[in-house]
């Protein structure tokens, strides 16, 4: 097996394992706008957990998509065309999560906040449900031919896998969001999100845990078993540090059942990228869909300097941030428009 394709395989599942990580709670966040918070006053102490931060998560689904086209072309090719729908839900979902969250409180009306917020909420369950769809089909594999094209109708890509990966991605978004408002805000809001935390954790982790465990009977190596072994170790080590009240070790312990569970399931499909569910010579691996010696080399040069500067400047944000947010901290609400203009915006007909 060549060095630098293997390199950079591996460094395109750092890249989706930190996506997940860190868009994981903000997208899980805005889902939990309609149904978590219980008035305007808690639905902006949610947004303010996650304002400074969630432009900046979102870099690292553009940079992952960046590295496979540069590192996989052939990968990148077929994935992208194969899914071209999920992954356009996906754009518009996002672009309308993000109009949302800087419209949201440019109109002091409740017609208008509530608009947005279906806005955030709906967009960040879209976005996380075709991620998680697109992530679970690479594992599992397309209908693809001997030259990496879909076979079939636009729609030959939907399965049971794209579904469990769907629901995978959207639940752990879900439970990161509750550990995240855990740590990050104060009075009843961050012991109520507790307590979710809690009651809710076995059934929301089901999907991926059913998706790594789907994979390691398929492929799966005797490590990568062990890695599914100490995820769920560390998924109850969150659970019980959560119950214990410890939120911020049990923020890191359902991170750590990420990694592990990631690395469950890239590692059992490694070699190959993309499978090809018409037939097993025709799969897509590390050394036939990668880009030449010399691209990856000069790949691995350029984020040998730019990948720790980024990762030290996200750093020192959440350290800026790191403060917990309660809902005495929020302003009264107020509108930047005229009232007049306000009115004629949220007026029926």
């Amino acid at each position: 097996m060549e060095l630098l394709p293997t390199i950079w395989f591996v460094a395109i599942a750092v890249l989706w394992t930190g996506y997940l990580f860190l868009e994981g709670f903000d997208l899980g966040v805005g889902m939990l706008m309609k149904v978590f918070a219980r008035n305007d006053t808690e639905r902006r102490v949610l947004l303010n957990t996650i304002g400074p931060v969630w432009d900046g998560n979102e870099v690292w689904l553009l940079t992952a998509g960046g590295a496979t086209f540069a590192a996989f072309p052939l990968w990148y090719a077929s994935l992208f065309s194969a899914l071209y729908l999920p992954l356009l839900v996906v754009l518009v979902a996002l672009i309308f999560r993000a109009v949302a969250f800087e419209y949201r409180g440019k109109v002091d009306t409740d017609r208008w906040r509530a608009t947005w917020d279906w806005a955030i909420g709906l967009g960040s369950f879209f976005a996380a449900f075709g991620v998680g769809a697109a992530l679970a089909l690479t594992t599992t594999g397309l209908p693809l031919n001997a030259n990496g094209d879909r076979v079939g109708g636009p729609l030959s890509w939907f399965s049971g896998y794209a579904l469990l990966g769907g629901l995978a991605v959207a639940g752990f978004s879900l439970l990161h969001a509750l550990a995240f408002i855990a740590l990050k805000t104060d009075g009843g809001i961050r012991h109520r999100a507790r307590r979710w935390f809690v009651r809710l954790l076995p059934l929301l982790l089901l999907p991926i845990a059913a998706w790594a465990l789907a994979i390691q009977w398929e492929a799966g190596k005797p490590w990568t078993w062990a890695a599914v072994l100490l995820a769920v170790a560390a998924a109850a080590a969150a659970w019980l540090l959560a119950r214990s009240g410890a939120e911020g070790r049990a923020f890191l312990a359902l991170g750590a059942f990420l990694v592990l569970g990631t690395t469950a399931i890239f590692g059992a499909v490694f070699p190959v990228v993309l499978p090809s569910t018409i037939d097993a010579a025709f799969d897509l691996t590390v050394t036939n869909a990668s880009s030449s010696d010399y691209t990856l080399g000069l790949m691995s040069i350029v984020a040998a300097v730019g990948l720790p500067l980024v990762i030290a400047y996200q750093a020192w944000t959440y350290w800026v941030f790191r403060r917990r947010v309660s809902a005495a901290s929020i302003p009264e609400a107020h509108s930047f428009l005229p009232a007049v203009a306000a009115r004629a915006l949220t007026t029926k007909g």
